[in-house]
């Protein structure tokens, strides 16, 4: 995701983009934890008198994440490329 921002965003906004990335994978990993064991917690079975998460759980659980995943990666081939950064103009 970095290399997508250092192509996508001026030079002159490389801090301000990677900051909002680094944001928005905090907020991110926190609400797909939150969702996950929602969704874990919401369909269990029993088992010796415990309550485990069932195989449909993980099973729709994968399914989202695999969406999820599918949909990130079709939204990353539609980032534009910015006219004034070209690989050239890069430190390395």
């Amino acid at each position: 995701m970095p290399g997508l921002i250092i192509h996508a965003a001026p030079r002159s906004e490389l801090a301000a983009a990677n900051g909002l990335n680094a944001l928005f994978r905090s907020v991110g990993s926190s609400l797909a934890s939150a969702i996950g064991g929602a969704i874990l917690a919401a369909q269990t079975i029993s088992l010796a008198g415990h309550a485990l998460p069932s195989l449909a759980g993980y099973r729709t659980l994968f399914a989202i994440c695999a969406g999820a995943a599918v949909a990130a990666a079709l939204l990353a081939l539609f980032i534009p490329r910015h006219a004034a950064t070209s690989d050239a103009a890069l430190p390395e």
